[in-house]
């Protein structure tokens, strides 16, 4: 079901209100302005939610306190997660958003709001196509840990997914003339006594206090993956971790939005991503794993499947020699997965043309890796991985060149936040609604559980994007 359709009464009567707005924005007094839907992040949530928004009619501000647009979503590297695509059937992919549901209740150990998950399946298949429309076409389809099949969208050979978005985004953001404010933080999140929220308090990058004034208010602030005294806070255990994410993600807009009424769930949850580069928190992304390469420890064995759930597979890594593993892939794995080249103009790959010759670079025993990377090889052409049962396996590492990049896990996503029902209305502590207050994305708690699936952060945030936009203008109606 479309929940996107659009009345032309409505667009009408939107644009009408919004020429209003604008007539009466002189007599609103100093510092205080009125708009119909204000949106805090400039990350992918927010960024879908101003375009979804202008499109069906509404005067938007779009405030985010860093310097440019994207937040984490520009570090996302591997892609979206729906099913049921036209991508997918065209290469004679059978998925379904049942089986994407199932498997991300089961990565996320059934502690998901199951209300959430379904939402969340049966929509992402059209932000793919929001997308397409948007000039983000994201036309290939690959694996992801956790996935029962190839369900993971992303740019045409293998590019990096989340900055390909933003650029798509922001082209259109600009295209459509939205007011987007950078270097714009808000401070606090405004209500009436009875709750209903009525717009926000930010300081521009003067330092100037102002007020907005909406009838709707969007957080798509981010989670707090780069609080450091946040994530030890509410898991001690991740002390001394690095970070994938980018420096803007403190959490502040969970702690404003509890300051607000609102109830935040799962903050416990944080996820450790398996492959970071050690005391540098740069992210390897999960296609590298998908597309076909292996893990070994120092001492040149495999020790896991390397397509297990993300949790899974950096506890596996803790427990090697040094809390330290190799990704080993070659040339075949290089020319098919664009992201790749990233890595080597970062200098974080070591490279030999013989798997005992990269032995060598890497520092383990050459016979023991040599027979590792053999056996492997004989199991993909086989089909069968009788070490760990590795059901996919794209490529056999017969041929080189051959690569290895050194990784351990980093503290990469938080998985509470914010409680919002399907329609991403911000519940309170007795989980009734808060009038006028919605929010998508990693500021949400409930979606992913106990652990995320690589390929739903880009499919959450766009497709919970999406929906707030919808609902926000709907309640301006």
């Amino acid at each position: 079901m479309n929940r996107f359709s659009k009345s032309g009464k409505a667009t009408l009567w939107l644009t009408i209100l919004s020429l209003i707005t604008v007539l009466v924005l002189p007599g609103c007094g100093k510092g205080e302005e009125t708009t119909d839907i204000v949106i805090i992040g400039g990350g992918g949530a927010g960024m879908t939610a101003a375009i979804e928004a202008h499109n069906q009619g509404a005067k938007v501000i779009l405030l985010e306190k860093m310097p440019m647009l994207g937040g984490n979503t520009v570090r996302a590297e591997g892609g979206l997660n729906a099913a049921g695509t036209p991508y997918q059937k065209a290469l004679g992919i059978k998925d379904s958003p049942e089986l994407h549901y199932q498997d991300t209740m089961k990565g996320g150990h059934n502690l998901n709001n199951p209300e959430l998950v379904r939402t969340l399946t049966e929509n992402a298949a059209d932000s793919i196509e929001f997308l397409k429309e948007n000039g983000a076409e994201l036309a290939e389809v690959g694996r992801a840990g956790g996935a029962s099949v190839d369900r993971i969208h992303r740019p045409a050979g293998g590019e990096p997914a989340g900055n390909f978005i933003v650029v798509a985004l922001k082209k259109k953001l600009e295209e459509y003339k939205i007011d987007v404010r950078l270097q714009n933080t808000v401070t606090a999140i405004n209500k009436k006594e009875d709750g209903t929220v009525t717009g926000v308090t930010v300081t521009d990058k003067q330092g100037k206090e102002y007020t907005i004034k909406a009838k709707a208010v969007i957080l798509t602030a981010g989670g707090f993956g780069a609080n450091l005294d946040m994530v030890t806070e509410y898991k001690p255990e991740l002390k001394g971790f690095s970070t994938t994410n980018q420096p803007g993600a403190t959490g502040d807009g969970m702690l404003m939005a509890k300051e607000a009424g609102a109830k935040l769930i799962d903050m416990e949850q944080i996820q450790i991503h398996p492959t970071t580069i050690p005391n540098q928190g740069v992210l390897i992304t999960e296609g590298v794993r998908g597309d076909g390469a292996i893990l070994v420890n120092k001492e040149g064995k495999r020790f896991i499947n390397e397509l297990l759930t993300r949790d899974v597979v950096s506890q596996g890594i803790l427990k090697q020699t040094d809390k330290v593993a190799y990704l080993i892939f070659n040339d075949e794995l290089r020319k098919s997965l664009a992201a790749t080249e990233e890595y080597f103009g970062m200098d974080l790959v070591k490279e030999a043309s013989s798997i005992r010759d990269l032995a060598g670079q890497i520092g383990v025993d050459p016979t023991a890796l040599t027979d590792t990377v053999k056996n492997y090889s004989q199991y993909a052409a086989s089909g069968n991985d009788a070490d760990f049962q590795r059901a996919d396996m794209k490529i056999k590492l017969d041929t080189g060149k051959y690569y290895a990049i050194e990784v351990t896990p980093g503290i990469h996503h938080t998985m509470g936040g914010v409680t919002i029902n399907t329609k991403t209305q911000v519940l309170n502590e007795s989980n009734a609604v808060i009038p006028g207050f919605f929010a998508a994305g990693e500021v949400t708690g409930g979606v992913h559980g106990g652990n995320r699936l690589g390929g739903n952060a880009l499919a959450d945030i766009i497709t919970f994007g999406r929906i707030a936009a919808d609902e926000a203008v709907k309640t301006i109606k």
